[in-house]
């Protein structure tokens, strides 16, 4: 946003320890989103998915608000009904449904590498919607990203389900929602962005929910749902602290260890590793990425 980038005046050795640093907490909001996910997935057996996705939202809220009350942190409400900030929300809500319904019908690694799809959604669709410029190397990258979703997705095989699809819907949408986050006044801070997030994702699960109506809820899910609510919330807190405590383009990359996690997880939990199939997509689309954030630190 033309902000003067806040590690150029560091010395190099100052550099280097901050780069460690957010690199360290990049790698744990990685595990920590991961984590929230293999819980949802584990309680989505025993309750419907809106009552699951209400629970959630309603203990994230609340420690949204408890972390800005402990920080001194101010949530404004024209920040909160920013129209924008507003948007970002209502699209994050969606993807965070499709996401999280797809999640529970296929392996954690698949869901997840499908999900790491959407930086690749941003350079494309930045083009049309910001007129930026995209060489032809950036071109072939994405490319051979989506070549790799194809090969976890595989949209022929017999078996293949519309989980797939709708995981990959859901990314298509969190490229949006990462493309609005770029219009949002920098004066708007990321807790109010996080916790309009938060309402909006429980008021569309409430929604859904009443009409279906309340099942009772045993103390091992909400156990499950409590600490699925803990590690989102700590993801979200651990992803900002990590852009801000080293360069980007030293720490971006390493939202690609979410995979390893999935796959460790997925292996651990259910016994799932991915196939050789999977396995050669995974890999094509962290290359992809991986070369598109060193394009992005070159220019």
């Amino acid at each position: 946003m033309g902000d003067a980038d806040p590690q150029a005046d560091r010395p190099p050795a100052d550099r280097r320890l901050a780069n460690r640093r957010g690199i360290q907490l990049m790698v744990a909001a990685m595990a920590c989103f991961i984590a929230n996910d293999a819980f949802v997935k584990l309680v989505s057996a025993s309750m419907p998915a809106a009552q699951l996705i209400l629970v959630r939202g309603l203990m994230a809220s609340a420690i949204v608000l408890l972390i800005a009350f402990a920080t001194g942190a101010r949530l404004a409400r024209a920040d909160l009904t920013d129209r924008r900030v507003l948007l970002r929300a209502a699209i994050d809500a969606l993807s965070t449904f499709g996401y999280l319904l797809s999640l529970f019908h296929l392996p954690i690694a698949n869901a997840a590498a499908i999900n790491m799809a959407a930086p690749l959604f941003v350079v494309a669709l930045a083009v049309p919607l910001f007129h930026e410029r995209v060489d032809s190397l950036r071109w072939v990258a994405v490319g051979a990203g989506f070549a790799g979703v194809l090969l976890i997705v595989r949209p022929s095989v017999e078996g293949f389900n519309a989980w797939s699809l709708l995981c990959l819907g859901a990314t298509l949408l969190h490229a949006f929602r990462d493309l609005l986050t770029r219009r949002i006044p920098a004066r708007i801070p990321s807790l109010s962005i996080t916790l309009a997030t938060a309402l909006c994702t429980t008021l569309l699960a409430s929604a859904i929910t009443a009409p279906q109506g309340w099942q009772a809820m045993s103390a091992r899910e909400l156990a499950l749902i409590a600490g699925a609510a803990l590690c989102l919330s700590g993801g979200y807190l651990l992803i900002t602290m990590s852009a801000r405590a080293g360069d980007i383009s030293a720490v971006a990359p390493w939202r690609y260890t979410g995979m390893l996690w999935a796959i460790l997880l997925g292996w651990l939990l259910w016994r799932e590793l991915p196939d050789a199939l999977a396995w050669g997509g995974i890999a094509l689309l962290v290359a992809a990425g991986l070369y598109l954030m060193r394009r992005e630190r070159g220019r």
